[in-house]
């Protein structure tokens, strides 16, 4: 007879499944909280395809010593015009470059060139932490590139070098990327931060008249909503030099875009994510939209944020929240920027389908900005057909008082 076997004592049996035994006891719901932090510098340098700067290299993580790679995304006018330079710089920092060169107008700012970007990075072997992209151009490029940076293998880092006014002081500070899609602009986007801005004023010298007048938009922007100085600032500099003096540089030039970025990186920092849907920068953003992708010939993005902030201000003098002499300044400066302040596809109509799909944007409120007094602005919910159609009425009004015909901002994108 074989001896029997021992019976397992309590202590010897294991028990799995136990509460002890799991991070958290078990259930059916669970609640996930995280946050990253985001930070990211912009930096006003000037000569930064200079080999003697180091501030691009380090950007892209070189030293000079050991050899790294990038991806350069850049427009196809800033190729021209300095893919020799750029080339010379990285090349004296160890800096392998892959190139993708892309178009800078609005038409190429689709999906389909955010997908070229990312097989671009599939094509180099982009290594996901260590190497980095490197967006060279205006605002269609930097938000191009930006959208496809965040989108390969779910984020690799990117670096931004606007080279056009309005990419200095407003598309390349932020956070935000992204593709128009079918009749919408920024219709496919991403709020993707990135590890710095480069703003080298010296690339101005070299943009199209048109493209600063554009630019001098959203410089406008910010002064009527926060910055009475910056707006005094101007009219003296617009008066004086005209717009084309923020390209040859200068105190005066140099304090405008320094202030315009201060501004806008002060309205942007606490709310990145856009959490608050009541956003002063969103001044001359409620029309223009619809404006800029309808317009033929094509308006730039300014063009069409200048005929969004005339309209802006007539409905806040309308409701007696400017003054009839500040009125006149307002509309009197884009005018002496060169800016349209009129276009014949705004009609009541546009107007009113703008506002209905920014009211679907900003979550079913209007929460249109209007300057209450220069420097100053107001929230608005309430806008009517009739008041749009009084406002148009008498910017065309005043336009044609100061010699500018109803189509001037056909002929200003023609020219």
């Amino acid at each position: 007879m074989s001896p029997s076997l021992p019976l397992p004592t309590a202590a010897a049996t294991p028990v799995f499944g136990t509460p002890h035994d799991l991070p958290k006891p078990p259930g059916l719901t669970w609640r996930v909280q995280s946050r990253e932090p985001v930070g990211y510098d912009v930096n006003i340098v000037r000569g930064l395809l200079d080999p003697a700067n180091p501030v691009l290299a380090r950007a892209c993580g070189a030293d000079g010593q050991q050899p790294t790679r990038c991806l350069v995304v850049v427009d196809d006018k800033v190729h021209t015009l300095y893919a020799e330079r750029i080339r010379a710089y990285l090349d004296a920092w160890r800096v392998e470059s892959f190139w993708k060169v892309l178009p800078g107008d609005e038409a190429a700012k689709e999906l389909d060139s955010a997908v070229a970007v990312t097989e671009a990075m599939t094509a180099m072997g982009l290594l996901r932490r260590t190497e980095k992209v490197v967006a060279v151009g205006g605002g269609v490029v930097l938000d191009v590139a930006g959208f496809a940076a965040s989108l390969y293998r779910r984020g690799v880092p990117y670096v931004r070098v606007p080279t056009t006014l309005l990419g200095q002081i407003d598309a390349g500070i932020g956070v935000k990327t992204g593709v128009n899609h079918g009749t919408h602009k920024n219709r496919l986007g991403t709020y993707y931060a990135p590890e710095t801005a480069l703003i080298d004023p010296e690339f101005l010298a070299t943009v199209d008249p048109r493209h600063i007048v554009n630019g001098t938009a959203e410089i406008i922007k910010m002064a009527l909503v926060k910055d009475a100085a910056l707006f005094e600032l101007l009219e003296t500099t617009f008066a004086g030099a005209g717009p084309q003096s923020l390209a040859a540089g200068g105190p005066a030039a140099t304090e405008v875009i320094s202030r315009a970025i201060a501004g806008m990186l002060d309205e942007l920092e606490p709310n990145l994510w856009e959490q608050v849907l009541e956003r002063s920068v969103d001044y001359g953003h409620t029309f223009s939209p619809s404006l800029e992708l309808r317009a033929d010939p094509p308006l730039l993005h300014g063009e069409a944020v200048a005929v969004d902030m005339a309209i802006c201000v007539a409905l806040a003098h309308h409701r007696g929240l400017l003054s009839a002499d500040d009125t006149d300044r307002a509309l009197r400066l884009m005018h002496t920027a060169g800016l349209p302040i009129t276009h014949p596809v705004f009609t009541t109509d546009l107007l009113e389908e703008a506002l209905r799909d920014a009211v679907k944007h900003r979550d079913g409120f209007q929460r249109v900005p209007l300057t209450d007094g220069i420097g100053r602005v107001r929230f608005v919910n309430d806008l009517t057909r009739e008041e749009l159609g009084r406002a148009r009425e008498f910017v065309r009004q005043r336009a044609a008082a100061q010699g500018v015909p109803e189509d001037a901002g056909v002929l200003a994108a023609a020219s």
